[in-house]
């Protein structure tokens, strides 16, 4: 140690701990964060070490003399999104305010907007993203900017190709994801839900198919939508359920679905057969990845969006506040 650090230290005074020692955060907490001193500066100036500075500081923010604001520039709901990283230990999450907004398509729109800039804004880039299908993710791709991410692969992680023709491009999305990207997509070429376990087994036994569902599986970063129990859902659209069967589910106690699976309030799969005759990425495998982006939005997806966090599928959420407020509620809606 040199004999001017030596002094320094010296003559540090003992912090004080009392209401001084108050006056003495303030002191520093405003030539540090008003004035932009750094803390060799501070300490100098108030004949303490930098350790001392440094623990003035933390004991600043601790006991609410300083209060640090996060306000980015994109409107989002701080607050709430801190909530949901501690409560479900999330890597990220992401709410946007929906004011005064009801209508479940405009909300969607909002949530797949703010799902596209952190898809585009992940750091370090990916080469290699899996994404599942359905509205909202169609929504998410319209709002990728161009060029988001050259030469990135996107891989279909479910069955998508649809029983019933429908005038909604919801199928599409791993090749509208490519194409905003400029990058390529491999697809999975099967239905999401087929008539056999048997069926299901053969296909996946099929080296083309083995080798789209291996990609999925090592995609380290999956962005994909939830789907609540109502007669509106994609599944049923595509002819692939009856509003029979989403009646039945319902009553089993499913909340909806992830990757077409359909799981109860606290992600179990609620129908055995039906989950063996699914095609695609098994939820268990949302776990493994660095960046299990589920996009939701609007009350009929509430139990869904929490089912989802409460059984670690998701590691990063993009929603809306009302969705976001409900998971951290202790109702049981």
């Amino acid at each position: 140690m040199s004999e001017n650090n030596g002094n320094r230290l010296a003559s540090a005074v003992r912090l004080p701990a009392d209401e001084q020692r108050e006056q003495l955060m303030v002191h520093a907490a405003k030539l540090y964060f008003d004035l932009d001193r750094n803390q060799s500066d501070i300490a100098a100036e108030l004949g303490l070490t930098r350790w001392q500075v440094g623990r003035l500081l933390a004991e600043a923010k601790e006991v609410g003399i300083v209060r640090i604001e996060i306000t980015p520039r994109a409107s989002r709901v701080t607050t709430l999104e801190v909530g949901l990283q501690h409560k479900y230990g999330l890597r990220d999450a992401v709410v946007v305010p929906a004011g005064q907004t009801l209508d479940p398509a405009l909300l969607m729109e909002t949530v797949a907007q703010a799902a596209a800039r952190y898809l585009a804004g992940i750091n370090p880039k990916r080469d290699l993203i899996g994404v599942s299908w359905g509205r909202t993710m169609s929504a998410v791709a319209r709002f990728l900017p161009p060029s988001w991410q050259p030469g990135v692969h996107i891989v279909l992680v479910n069955g998508a190709t649809s029983l019933r023709s429908s005038s909604a491009r919801t199928s599409g999305v791993a090749e509208d994801f490519a194409q905003s990207a400029g990058g390529t997509a491999t697809l999975l070429p099967v239905p999401a839900i087929l008539g056999k376990k048997s069926t299901r087994l053969a296909l996946e036994d099929d080296p083309m198919i083995e080798h789209v569902l291996r990609l999925a599986e090592q995609a380290n970063v999956a962005c994909f939508g939830m789907g609540g129990m109502t007669h509106s859902s994609v599944l049923l659209n595509s002819g692939y359920l009856t509003e029979g069967d989403i009646d039945k589910l319902r009553e089993a106690g499913a909340v909806g679905d992830v990757l077409g699976r359909f799981v109860d309030r606290d992600g179990n799969i609620v129908d055995r057969d039906l989950d063996e005759r699914t095609m695609g990425l098994r939820l268990g495998a949302l776990k493994t990845k660095s960046h299990a982006i589920g996009v939701v939005a609007g009350e009929e997806k509430w139990q869904i969006a929490r089912a989802a966090l409460t059984a670690g599928y998701v590691s990063v959420i993009v929603t809306d506040e009302a969705t976001a407020g409900h998971a951290l509620g202790d109702g049981n809606g």
